[in-house]
C-alpha cells in the first residue's frame, strides 16, 4: 500500500478536479519531486537539493510549498566568476522552515534573525510571459497576478516590466552552458557498457555538447555578463522581480515530458521549464511561493528573485507574502492507493 495526496479545497473546486484528471495521477515535479511529495503532505519539515534549471523551484510549485534557490556562493562559501549555474538549496513546509534549513546547511554566513519584509512602498517588477515570447498554459498567470494583487493592497507598487534582453539570446546563452556541463558524463557515453542506461535526452545533451566550439562558449558568456549588468540595472529600480515558477500546471506523470503547451510545441525537452533559467543565469537568490490552485485544484507557484547576495530580503518577503496569503493552510487529503 502506498499513501497519494488530493488536495482538500472548498467543495465547488474539490468536485471539478475528482471530474478532471485525478491529481494522484500528476507529476509532484522533476528532480526534487519526491521531496516536494514529501514536504506537501508533511511526512516531511525540510528537505535539500540542487537547482539548476528550476529543481528546488518547480517542485515547490506542484507541492504547494516553498523551495529557495540561494545567491551562487551561499552554498559554496566562495566567488566565482562565472557565477555557478547549479547549486544546492532548501524546500520546506512553509517559510520559517526552509530558513531554519538553510541557516543548517550553508557554507557562507546566514542571518539568525529574520522578520516579514514591510511589503509598504517595495517595488516589484512583473515580468508575466516576457510579452508573449513564453507559452503559458492558461490560468498560469492570472494566479500569479491574483496574488501579486494582494501584495498591492498591503502597499507594495507592482508594474509590468521586460528586461532590455535579447530573449533567444538567452536562450541560446543557456542551452550552450547546460550542454557544454553534459560533458563531464562523456565517459558514461563512450562506454558501450553504460551508454545504453544513458536516458536519450541525456545523449542529446552530450552530443549537443560535442558539437559546440571554443567561440560558441565565449559567445554564451558574453550574453551572460551582459544578464548580469542588466539585473544590476533592473534592481537599482526594483526590490524585486516576478515570474510564474512553471509555464503549466502539473501534468500526466505518464508523460515523458510536456511536448507542447497551450498550442505551443516544446522543441527541447527542457524548453518548458525556460521560465527558471533567467535566475539561473543570474545566479540570484529566488523562492518559490505558492499562488493557489487553478479550478482542477492543481496548484501553482510564483518566482520571486532578488538583487545579488540579498538572499535575506527575499526570505523576508516571503515571510511577509504568508501573512497575506492562506495558500500553505490548504492541505491535501491522504488517500490509499494500490
Amino acid at each position: 500500500m502506498c499513501q497519494s495526496l488530493a488536495w482538500d479545497l472548498n467543495p465547488t473546486i474539490h468536485c471539478l478536479a475528482r471530474a478532471a484528471v485525478p491529481l494522484t495521477r500528476l507529476t509532484s515535479g522533476g528532480s526534487s519531486g519526491g521531496a516536494g511529495s514529501g514536504l506537501g503532505t508533511r511526512m516531511l519539515p525540510v528537505a535539500d537539493n540542487s537547482d539548476m534549471m528550476g529543481s528546488l523551484r518547480n517542485p515547490g510549485a506542484y507541492n504547494n510549498v516553498v523551495g529557495f534557490r540561494p545567491s551562487a556562493n551561499v552554498m559554496s562559501g566562495t566567488d566565482s566568476e562565472p557565477r555557478e549555474l547549479s547549486t544546492s538549496g532548501p524546500m520546506g513546509r512553509n517559510t520559517e522552515d526552509t530558513i531554519r534549513l538553510l541557516q543548517t546547511i550553508a557554507v557562507a554566513p546566514v542571518a539568525q534573525h529574520f522578520t516579514p519584509l514591510n511589503l509598504r512602498d517595495i517595488k516589484i517588477g512583473w515580468m508575466g510571459n516576457f510579452d508573449n515570447y513564453l507559452a503559458m498554459e492558461p490560468g498560469v498567470l492570472d494566479l500569479c497576478e491574483n496574488n501579486l494583487n494582494s501584495v498591492a493592497e498591503a502597499g507594495a507598487n507592482v508594474e509590468p516590466v521586460k528586461p532590455q534582453m535579447n530573449l533567444f539570446d538567452m536562450w541560446f546563452c543557456w542551452t550552450t552552458l547546460r550542454h557544454t556541463r553534459r560533458l563531464s558524463m562523456l565517459e558514461y557515453y563512450n562506454d558501450p557498457v553504460t551508454r545504453p542506461q544513458l536516458k536519450p535526452e541525456l545523449i542529446w545533451e552530450i552530443e549537443q555538447g560535442l558539437s559546440l566550439g571554443e567561440s560558441d562558449v565565449n559567445g554564451a558568456n558574453m550574453i551572460r555578463r551582459t544578464w548580469y549588468g542588466e539585473l544590476d540595472r533592473l534592481f537599482a529600480s526594483y526590490d524585486f522581480l516576478a515570474l510564474p515558477t512553471a509555464q503549466l500546471f502539473p501534468y500526466s506523470k505518464e508523460a515523458h515530458w510536456p511536448k507542447d503547451i497551450n498550442g505551443h510545441a516544446m522543441d527541447t525537452y527542457h524548453r518548458w521549464m525556460e521560465v527558471t533559467l533567467y535566475a539561473s543565469l543570474g545566479g540570484i537568490p529566488v523562492v518559490n511561493v505558492p499562488v493557489g490552485f487553478d479550478n482542477q485544484g492543481r496548484p501553482m507557484g510564483m518566482q520571486i528573485m532578488g538583487k545579488f547576495g540579498e538572499d535575506q530580503k527575499v526570505l523576508e518577503f516571503a515571510l511577509a507574502y504568508e501573512q497575506i496569503t492562506d495558500h500553505l493552510a490548504q492541505r491535501p487529503n491522504l488517500i490509499t492507493a494500490m
